[in-house]
């Protein structure tokens, strides 16, 4: 059951309406038609705002199946959210990402402020601008949370979220083809010349996402190109086999830097954005982000004293097996410390 079925509060939500097919560029009636039949509308909100000389809209609407949300800019449908009435998927916040006409990027996080309101959180090119309830939490009520985790499936195991991915899968693929691209490209040729293709690569998909809707950049892929823009760098300065070997540690100590800052920071950006990718519902990204930070540290210093001490037969030999395994370990004891499974906090 859904917290706006089961009470009133002091801001009633709107009576739900038909949608009227809307003039050029508005919401279209398939759209309309294909929401509709998740089942009847109970309530709907309304929550407008504007940015960048844009009018935006978001609704809600709230069925016996679950919370819909449309993000509208300038009367047009740009993006949509939904999440049924139980289980781990129904208790996230929905998030909502569009390009404005002047090619500037809105995320909208939308959800629950209490058992019967609503209220949304938006940022432009990442930066807060809009707030409908400012000092209020977007966040399932805590009660309403528990009712509906109740009823999930039992066999999967607390805080897992199986949905993560299948909602970011258009970032997780532009990662990993850049992941593979960089790969091929140092097989075929050298480690200066992939990094330098992986950046002219990052810098192509900024541009081409000014033009689309679809979110590109998501997640961490636009840190991805900043980091490959980096390694272009040294490899541009430094061409000795030591600098290459240290390159790993240097862009190891740049990036652990960074989400060692945005953790402290609570974690708005970075530990946010590597969320994305990570099927569960519990974790708290300024901990992910801490945790990050320090195993980006150890794996710089490792790195550092492996190239110092040893050969450049066991250096390979370490960069290409022992570093994996061992980074994996140590990531899942960072997912544990960011889920509340080490060192957890004390509330009060």
């Amino acid at each position: 059951m859904r917290p706006a079925q089961v009470g009133r509060g002091k801001e009633e939500p709107r009576r739900a309406r038909p949608h009227r097919r809307g003039k050029a560029g508005g919401a279209r009636l398939s759209e309309v038609r294909a929401q509709a039949s998740r089942g009847i509308a109970i309530a709907r909100y309304r929550r407008p705002f504007r940015v960048a000389g844009s009018a935006c809209l978001v609704v809600f609407t709230v069925r016996l199946s679950g919370l819909d949300s449309i993000l509208y800019v300038d009367g047009e449908a740009v993006a949509e959210d939904s999440t049924p009435a139980a289980g781990l998927e129904a208790v996230r916040n929905h998030r909502l990402a569009a390009r404005l006409p002047d090619g500037s990027a809105i995320d909208v996080e939308a959800g629950y402020i209490s058992w019967v309101n609503v209220g949304i959180s938006v940022r432009r090119d990442g930066y807060l601008v809009h707030q409908s309830h400012p000092g209020r939490t977007i966040a399932y009520p805590e009660r309403a949370r528990e009712m509906v985790l109740n009823a999930k499936d039992p066999q999967l195991p607390p805080g897992y979220d199986p949905g993560v991915l299948s909602r970011n899968k258009v970032p997780i693929l532009v990662d990993v083809a850049l992941g593979l691209l960089f790969y091929v490209v140092a097989k075929l040729t050298d480690l200066s010349t992939a990094a330098l293709v992986g950046a002219a690569a990052g810098l192509a998909l900024v541009l081409v996402q000014r033009f689309v809707k679809v979110d590109l950049l998501g997640g961490l892929a636009l840190f991805g190109v900043f980091m490959l823009l980096v390694s272009a760098g040294l490899a541009l300065l430094f061409q000795d086999d030591m600098a290459v070997k240290l390159r790993t540690s240097i862009v190891g100590v740049i990036s652990a830097i960074l989400f060692l800052g945005d953790g402290l920071l609570g974690g708005n950006r970075l530990g946010k954005g590597l969320c994305r990718y990570l099927p569960y519902s519990d974790i708290d990204p300024g901990r992910l982000g801490i945790g990050m930070g320090t195993v980006g540290l150890l794996m710089a210093a490792l790195n550092y004293a492996v190239a110092k001490l040893a050969s450049t037969s066991a250096w390979l030999f370490y960069s290409t097996f022992v570093d994996f395994f061992l980074m994996m370990g140590l990531i899942i004891l960072v997912f544990r410390y960011a889920r509340g499974q080490m060192f957890a906090r004390h509330q009060g």
